[in-house]
């Protein structure tokens, strides 16, 4: 099980030293990969009432693409969406986004997507709500077609391409595509079209029923859900080491491929106090 940890971008601010020095240090340490959320824009609470979502207009966010081509300069580790809002973003775009990060990395990127959960962001870049789970499974398969092929000719619902194409490609090709979601419908897409998932449940019964779901969908399209990946995610608590440790084991016993330790949240209020933690994590974890 690849171990890896969740960028704490809304607790660290804008700096950029920040940015270089967890990465540098977290690669030190012996962590695999690192994964980022993603969003555009933050809602103005007093405004959008009642605001009811985790993310608000002060949340720190730094552009996931933006991010990566940084982050590739200076360190080997594998780097994670997780996830980027595909709906509302451009497919063609997105897709030349991606293939110039996979480049930069030499092959180290794992393209997170996802269709979100706030329409304030949706309308202020130009895409439909409403419609954002069918447009998801159009941008899919076109995004593989246009990391594959050398001109492309699609007409969909949502995009149309005529007889264009990317140069250069990228070094993946395609680029692995996992998906978010916690829904059965967005299990079955899973299934249908993932080369992993992000789950956002625990192991036991809700896991259960969702990799169920999974099967379903990949059984239906004519694909093996054993082949499916699956990265888990832990966070630090005040419980420290003894229960990420126990956690830890719960997912490398349900055979998750992957698993991001995630800082976020934990009353952490510095670089320091972040890598510090971790640092009991990697010992506790990480093979020697």
């Amino acid at each position: 099980m690849q171990i890896g940890v969740v960028f704490p971008q809304t607790e660290l601010g804008g700096s950029a030293a920040n940015v270089r020095r967890y990465a540098e240090e977290v690669e030190a340490l012996g962590f695999r990969h690192l994964l980022a959320y993603d969003h555009v824009l933050g809602a103005d609470p007093d405004v959008h009432k009642p605001w009811l979502g985790p993310y608000d207009v002060r949340t720190t966010f730094h552009e996931p693409f933006v991010l990566f081509g940084y982050l590739a300069g200076f360190t080997q580790l594998e780097l994670v969406t997780g996830i980027i809002i595909l709906p509302q973003r451009q497919t063609a775009l997105v897709a030349k986004q991606a293939a110039e990060v996979d480049l930069l990395t030499e092959g180290r990127l794992r393209f997170g997507v996802g269709v979100g959960w706030n329409p304030v962001e949706y309308e202020a870049l130009g895409e439909s709500f409403g419609t954002r789970g069918k447009r998801f499974d159009e941008q899919i398969p076109l995004l593989r077609r246009l990391w594959t092929e050398p001109a492309v000719t699609h007409e969909g619902a949502f995009d149309r391409v005529t007889a264009a194409g990317l140069a250069p490609p990228p070094l993946q090709r395609p680029i692995p595509i996992w998906i978010g979601g916690q829904s059965p419908p967005a299990y079955r897409r899973i299934g249908r079209l993932a080369d992993g998932w992000f789950p956002q449940v625990r192991p036991g019964p809700p896991l259960e029923e969702a990799l169920a779901f999974i099967a379903e969908g990949a059984e239906a399209a004519g694909r093996d859900p054993a082949a499916i990946g699956m990265d888990g995610r832990v966070s630090w608590t005040a419980d420290g080491v003894a229960k990420l440790v126990d956690h830890v084991g719960r997912w490398e016993a349900v055979g998750s491929t992957h698993l991001s330790i995630n800082t976020m949240g934990a009353g952490l209020a510095t670089v320091d106090e972040h890598l510090e933690v971790l640092a009991q994590a990697a010992e506790a974890v990480l093979p020697a």
